[in-house]
């Protein structure tokens, strides 16, 4: 009778493992959806300037700013939402409209129809993370969770990858084309063609969730005096942030210039390759895909099994820690790619900086879920979010661009000006994360023991 009854919750619990997997995985495909959405710009930069007549400094915003100033601030709000009702359906909503916004800028004529589509990929995609973050954190353990949130996080890279490997495709069968002809839309460029085909599928992925996904209970939730579950305001979230600042004044801006590294080496690798090394985009986006596949990938999982190791082992500092770690692999070759002179050492220079760049994707989430309680957990991601993703997207990868309009007035010199600020970004982020590993402890320490 014991032995059918074991049986049975066994059982149980492999099914409830597999669906929170199953979660994982569909998270990560509109994750790469995403990725792909906001990446392929990147790849494309030559003639969207040529056709819009753009500098560099323009691209960045188109790039940079446009993105990352909605998706910053939409972040809270839709966290927000995501702690009250039901995160599945909130997802679902975010991944259909990024995709139609993306399917919009193929149809943007002009700098300005471009950024205001762009602004609308970062409303939608602004859905997802802080929603699958909190749903997560229900359905693992938190010696488990870092590698939920690592898997989740492979899409990105897995996302940029195909971005640069779809749209280095689209670019090369359509060379020849000057004009195609859409139903109703008119004649389009070869460039606009590959937003069209690259946003639309996400639509899909979008139904799909709200047909198979539950909003999974939530737990560790905190209760007032009468044992009642206290309710979700933005105000106890930084109630939250100001109880334990100085930790996140180190996580928040440790991590943010660790991201500005990242997404500077993947905002203009491309165009540092083509200009350089008088790639092709499509030569280009062969290559950088493969890269971010295998490389970024791959640092991804590493940074999510070292958390999980650090945090059997006893180490409460594990998710900073593994950034600091992560941050002294990162500075010397992210530095030294660009300033070779052979095109073989600047691909091997930069598989290195592009594996320990990816460290962050999970780690810094896990640090917020494991600190934060239930029903703040979307929001302080979402705040994290806002910070990152204005400094490292909106100012991180337009200060390149600045510098190298600006600074050296030449094109060309934009493998340089990424060195410099992403350098920087390195030598920032190593002091915080560093002087953050003890803050953090004592956080947990505090928070877990009371």
């Amino acid at each position: 009778m014991n032995s059918s009854i074991n049986d049975r919750a066994v059982a149980v619990n492999n099914k409830s493992s597999v669906y929170a997997w199953y979660v994982v995985l569909l998270c990560m495909l509109a994750y790469i959806f995403s990725f792909i959405d906001r990446q392929i710009l990147a790849l494309m930069i030559e003639p969207i300037k040529a056709d819009l007549n753009l500098s560099d400094t323009q691209f960045s915003l188109l790039h940079g700013l446009a993105f990352s100033l909605f998706y910053a601030f939409m972040g809270l709000p839709l966290a927000y939402l995501a702690d009250r009702f039901s995160r599945p359906k909130i997802i679902a909503v975010g991944i259909i409209f990024w995709s139609i916004a993306t399917a919009l800028c193929g149809l943007s004529k002009n700098f300005i129809q471009l950024f205001f589509s762009r602004m609308g990929v970062g409303v939608g995609e602004a859905a997802l993370s802080p929603a699958a973050y909190s749903m997560f954190s229900d359905m693992f353990s938190k010696d488990k969770l870092g590698r939920a949130v690592a898997v989740y996080s492979i899409g990105s890279f897995v996302g940029g990858g195909i971005a640069f490997l779809v749209g280095g495709y689209v670019i090369g069968l359509l060379k020849d084309l000057s004009l195609i002809e859409i139903p109703v839309f008119g004649a389009v460029k070869a460039w606009q063609m590959a937003f069209i085909l690259v946003g639309l599928p996400g639509i899909f992925i979008g139904l799909l969730f709200v047909l198979t996904v539950r909003d999974p209970k939530r737990k560790g939730q905190s209760v007032n005096a009468e044992g009642e579950v206290e309710k979700v305001t933005i105000r106890a979230a930084f109630t939250f942030l100001k109880k334990h600042r100085k930790t996140f004044t180190c996580h928040y801006l440790g991590f943010t210039f660790y991201a500005m590294a990242l997404y500077c080496l993947i905002s203009w690798s491309p165009a540092f390759f083509m200009r350089k090394f008088s790639m092709t985009p499509t030569e280009a986006g062969y290559m950088l895909g493969t890269v971010l596949l295998v490389a970024n990938t791959l640092g991804v999982f590493c940074a999510g099994w070292l958390n999980d190791w650090l945090i059997q082992k006893g180490r409460k500092d594990a998710p900073i820690i593994t950034g600091v770690i992560g941050i002294v692999g990162l500075v010397l070759p992210l530095v030294a790619f660009t300033q070779v002179s052979e095109y073989w050492l600047a691909v091997t220079l930069l598989a290195p900086a592009m594996f320990f760049a990816s460290f962050p994707m999970p780690i810094s989430t896990t640090a917020m879920q494991m600190l934060a309680p239930n029903q703040l957990r979307a929001q302080i991601s979402a705040i994290f979010l806002l910070i990152s993703n204005l400094v490292a997207v909106g100012i991180g990868t337009t200060l390149v661009a600045l510098v190298t309009d600006k600074i050296f007035e030449n094109p060309l010199m934009v493998g340089t000006s990424l060195s410099i600020v992403g350098g920087i970004a390195c030598v920032l982020s190593f002091v915080l994360l560093k002087k953050g590993c003890k803050a953090f402890a004592d956080s947990m320490q505090r928070e877990h023991s009371a």
